[in-house]
């Protein structure tokens, strides 16, 4: 099992193509025993948060790219639906399994325990030890001459050894494997970053070699005048979209409240065969900060599931690390209740 497959060696850094806006960087420390140290990274956390928050409001931010948007998904023609509000309800209900009793105990034990631990800022102090961690293996292939420019962000690199390659001669792109075991099941994920113009025909061909027919964007393309995410994907007015290797047709498409269903049809250029990906962009989630629902996201987590045939789900936000990791650990969390493993 690799957890931590896309922990980056260092602070986050800009890069050339694109940058992420200033967050929360932390400083380092002088070593993982330092309670000062953590202490002190909490308090600098929750004043962060609050001023977040003053200068947010309560209802949230409402940016020029939230205008855009709006305006943008009320002008476009609709699709045919995919799926409505109460079918969508219907599924973040988790039912018990047939052979098994005690479910809602258990729940109800893991949310208490959860509780307890975010009170007693147990899972704060876990999540800043991470900073101290020693990589578990080396990024050189990332750090190669050749690929450097194929990454978004200098210091979130993938392992050599979780790393996806992609073609016969396996080849580069930041994207890692992560395997997480679930009761007798295993959960198979790719964690990416959110492609750049110069590496949309690499993400398209890591989508069809490993026979992925769902993808999980969790950003925007562009967040507070940021670009985020290069659009690899068609659009309307613009339904079909020519790479090197493949070409897409957008079949059907749906706009929710909180997020979009896009059906693309992926034909290789060279064997004219056909797929159908299901392209799934959660657009209530501003970078650094949480989704403004948490039930609209166990909604797009639960529908990501129930569409999910075959290959890896692909997950990516901007960096590839950070709402991708949420994400993931909600659908992993979600499975384990689900199957009364708690």
């Amino acid at each position: 099992m690799q957890y931590l497959s896309r922990i980056p060696a260092g602070r986050k850094q800009q890069a050339k193509q694109e940058t992420d806006d200033k967050g929360y960087s932390a400083t380092k420390n002088d070593g993982p025993g330092n309670s000062e140290n953590i202490s002190d990274s909490l308090q600098k956390i929750c004043l962060k948060t609050q001023r977040r928050q003053e200068s947010l409001g309560t209802e949230g931010y409402i940016s020029d790219e939230d205008e855009d948007v709006v305006q943008r998904l009320t002008t476009l023609p609709q699709g045919l639906a995919v799926i409505n509000e109460e079918e969508l309800s219907q599924l973040a209900l988790i039912k018990p399994s047939q052979s098994k009793g005690g479910l809602r105990r258990n729940a109800c034990n893991l949310i208490q325990k959860i509780q307890r631990q975010i009170e007693e800022q147990e899972i704060l102090k876990e999540f800043l030890s991470l900073e101290h961690l020693k990589p578990l293996d080396d990024c050189q292939v990332a750090k190669a001459p050749e690929n450097r420019e194929k990454n978004r962000y200098r210091d979130i690199l993938p392992y050599d050894a979780t790393r996806v390659p992609i073609g016969e001669m396996k080849d580069y792109i930041n994207a890692s494997y992560i395997h997480m075991p679930v009761g007798t099941e295993e959960l198979f994920y790719i964690s990416t970053q959110g492609p750049l113009l110069s590496t949309t025909n690499d993400f398209w061909q890591m989508v069809w070699e490993n026979h992925s027919n769902v993808i999980a964007m969790i950003t925007r393309e562009k967040e507070r005048g940021v670009s985020k995410c290069h659009q690899y994907w068609p659009d309307p007015p613009h339904n079909s979209l020519d790479l090197l290797r493949f070409r897409l047709r957008l079949l059907n498409y749906q706009f929710l409240d909180y997020f979009v269903i896009r059906i693309i049809e992926v034909v290789n250029k060279r064997t004219e065969e056909r797929r159908i990906v299901q392209h799934l962009q959660f657009t209530n989630w501003p970078d650094h900060s949480t989704p403004k629902s948490l039930y609209h996201l166990v909604k797009f987590v639960r529908y990501m599931r129930k569409i999910h045939q075959s290959g890896p789900v692909i997950a990516h936000c901007s960096a590839g690390i950070g709402r991708s990791g949420v994400l993931l650990c909600v659908d992993i969390v979600l499975t384990y209740i689900e199957k009364d493993l708690c």
